[in-house]
């Protein structure tokens, strides 16, 4: 719906372009402003893995509305009071960690869905109909499919179930979670071997065939450069930040080493 940008950035994926973001873990709302304006198709805003509260990431979802890109929102875990009041805030999209098995998925799509369309959503209106801009009428039947549902496989538990969670009705998209995933197999970040490049390549292969959407974090470029996906989070702020911290110190400590010599 308007409000969160969603129809951008499903135009984009169904252009059969990749669309690119970031995740959020700073508090700061200038963060997800400055990654809309710098172009990116979406904010991972992440709840999971960061300080940021709920006052927080609405600040975000402000920061962010009359431009192309698209906030999804990952909740800490798949409880139906923690998704309550981030979908009443209207992102584009919940990710939803640690989805296992067929019955968490169920569990995850439930929650996202009011009882009219077969789940458990309660109901109230504010910022996710425009403050009620939006006829409640119209905004029930958008509510079906927005926000996107997207869980997020990122164990060797959700490989070994992945068929039957793919078969779960109303799945939007799927997340890999590399890291988790590789840690769930006692390899972290392990990414050439064997083993969990089998588990990332099947993920991908049977969520493809599925017709599912697909998504993940890619902050290991080399890796995931030759595996395409629908959407890719192509870094986090804070770890671009130090990458590229680091890398100027580096370069400019080296720079003054030369100028020394010359003196």
């Amino acid at each position: 719906m308007k409000v969160n940008n969603l129809e951008y950035f499903l135009k984009t994926v169904q252009s059969g372009k990749t669309a690119y973001g970031m995740v959020i873990t700073m508090f700061d709302p200038s963060m997800t402003e400055l990654a809309a304006d710098s172009g990116m198709d979406f904010v991972w805003i992440d709840m999971e893995h960061s300080p940021m509260t709920i006052t927080d990431v609405q600040a975000m979802l402000m920061a962010i509305k009359g431009t192309r890109c698209a906030p999804f929102v990952r909740v800490p875990w798949n409880v139906n009071y923690l998704l309550k009041p981030i979908l009443d805030l209207g992102p584009a999209g919940v990710i939803i960690p640690m989805v296992n098995t067929p019955k968490i998925a169920r569990e995850a799509v439930k929650a996202c869905r009011y009882p009219v369309h077969g789940g458990e959503r309660g109901f109230a209106t504010r910022r996710q109909n425009n403050y009620n801009k939006i006829p409640i009428a119209d905004y029930v039947e958008m509510s079906k499919d927005d926000p996107l549902v997207i869980i997020q496989i990122e164990h060797r538990k959700a490989v070994q179930n992945i068929d039957k969670i793919l078969a779960v009705p109303g799945i939007d998209s799927v997340c890999i979670g590399p890291y988790d995933l590789s840690t769930s197999y006692g390899k972290p970040g392990q990414f050439d071997d064997p083993e969990i490049i089998q588990a990332i390549d099947t993920i991908r292969e049977k969520t493809k065939e599925a017709g599912i959407m697909l998504g993940g974090f890619c902050g290991n470029r080399g890796f995931w450069e030759n595996r395409w996906m629908n959407w890719k989070a192509l870094c986090d702020d804070v770890g671009f930040m130090a990458e590229n911290l680091r890398d100027l110190l580096k370069k400019q400590k080296k720079t003054n080493s030369k100028q020394g010599k010359q003196l």
